[in-house]
């Protein structure tokens, strides 16, 4: 499952994205990736195990929705099925 959000760019600020990705790992568990900073700049990594997918999930919901109440934007969704 990957989620891509934005924050457009504003008068003197650059946009901003966040980027939350899901993926099954070899050790019998699920890895949540978080991604953000500037458009255009490298920015930070945070990785967290989880030992199964609905824990995972609900992980990246939470990540999801607290990103949306800060004014990020769901501009890509893409998963085997759509978060509520």
């Amino acid at each position: 499952m990957r989620v891509y959000m934005q924050i457009p760019a504003l008068e003197d600020k650059p946009s901003r994205y966040y980027q939350l990705l899901l993926l099954e790992d070899l050790l019998e568990g699920w890895t949540l990736i978080r991604e953000w900073g500037q458009q255009g700049r490298s920015g930070r990594i945070k990785r967290d195990h989880f030992d199964n997918l609905e824990m995972a999930q609900d992980a990246l919901l939470r990540v999801r929705d607290s990103q949306l109440k800060r004014g990020f934007k769901v501009v890509f969704l893409q998963g085997q099925e759509q978060p509520n």
